[in-house]
C-alpha cells in the first residue's frame, strides 16, 4: 500500500508541474461558472419546474467542456513516461505492473475530483444568498456528482487505454477524444433519430450519458448506470494493464 501511495503522490504531483493543469483548470472553472450564471439568469427570465441543478447538469455549455477535459487530463499518463524513457526507471523499481496502472488512473482521477469541488461552492452561495435551494433535495446535489464521478473514471479509464498504446501525446488525445467522443454520442443518437426501433433505443439509451445525468440530478438513483460505468472502467484498466505489460516486455 505504502507503494501505491507513494506512486499516486508522485502521479498527482507531476499534473501540478505542468502548465497544462493550470491552463485546464482556468478554463473549466471558467465554463462552469459561466453556465451556472447562464442558468440562474435563465430560470429567472420566466417561471420553470427545473432546478438550478437540472439546468447546471443538462445543457450544452455544461456537456462541451466536460467532453473535451479527458483527453487533456489522461494524455501524458503513458505516453510521456514511454517517449522519455523514464518508463525503464520506473520499472526498475520494486513495484508490480498494477500498481503502476492503478496509481496513474488514482492520479488523473483525483485532478479530476479537483476540477470540480469549487463548483459546489456556486450552489452552496447561491442558497446562501437567494435564500432558497438550488435543487428540490439534497439528493439531488449527490446524485448530480455521483453520477459525473462515476463518467469521470470511465472516461478516465479510456484514456488511460489511449495514452498507453502511443509515445506520442498528441495521438494519445485524439484516440481519447475519439473514444469519448463516440460513446457519448451513441447515447445521443436515441434522443434524436424519432423513427428508430423502440428496442435499438433502449440499447442506445443504456449507453446516453444526457439520459443518466438527467435521471440523477433529479435525485433518483438508479443502479444500472452504476453497474455499466463500474464494469466498463474495469474493463478499460484491464485492457491498459495487459498492453502496458506488453510494451513493457518488448523495449
Amino acid at each position: 500500500m505504502f507503494k501505491f501511495l507513494t506512486l499516486w503522490n508522485r502521479e498527482l504531483s507531476s499534473y501540478f508541474q505542468s502548465a497544462i493543469a493550470y491552463v485546464v483548470l482556468f478554463f473549466f472553472l471558467l465554463a462552469t461558472g459561466w453556465n451556472f450564471e447562464w442558468v440562474v439568469t435563465l430560470i429567472n427570465t420566466a417561471p420553470t419546474d427545473v432546478s438550478i441543478v437540472q439546468g447546471f447538469f443538462n445543457n450544452f455549455f455544461f456537456w462541451f467542456p466536460f467532453v473535451l477535459i479527458f483527453p487533456l487530463i489522461t494524455m501524458r499518463t503513458f505516453s510521456e513516461e514511454f517517449k522519455m524513457g523514464t518508463i525503464e526507471t520506473l520499472m526498475t523499481s520494486p513495484v508490480t505492473d498494477l500498481q503502476v496502472v492503478l496509481s496513474k488512473f488514482a492520479g488523473a482521477v483525483v485532478f479530476y475530483i479537483i476540477l470540480w469541488l469549487p463548483s459546489l461552492l456556486y450552489f452552496v452561495i447561491f442558497q446562501q444568498v437567494a435564500q432558497t435551494n438550488a435543487a428540490a433535495s439534497s439528493g439531488a446535489i449527490w446524485g448530480s456528482y455521483g453520477m459525473i464521478l462515476l463518467l469521470g473514471i470511465f472516461y478516465i479509464s479510456i484514456g488511460c487505454l489511449a495514452s498507453v498504446v502511443t509515445n506520442n501525446q498528441i495521438i494519445a488525445a485524439v484516440i481519447s477524444g475519439v473514444s469519448v467522443a463516440l460513446f457519448f454520442f451513441t447515447g445521443v443518437i436515441s434522443l434524436f433519430a424519432l423513427d428508430m426501433n423502440q428496442n435499438l433505443r433502449d440499447l442506445l439509451s443504456y449507453f446516453s450519458a444526457i439520459d443518466h445525468m438527467g435521471t440523477f440530478s433529479k435525485g433518483i438513483i438508479d443502479s444500472r448506470p452504476i453497474v455499466f460505468y463500474l464494469s466498463m472502467t474495469t474493463l478499460f484498466l484491464t485492457l491498459t494493464y495487459h498492453i502496458f505489460q506488453r510494451r513493457k516486455w518488448k523495449s
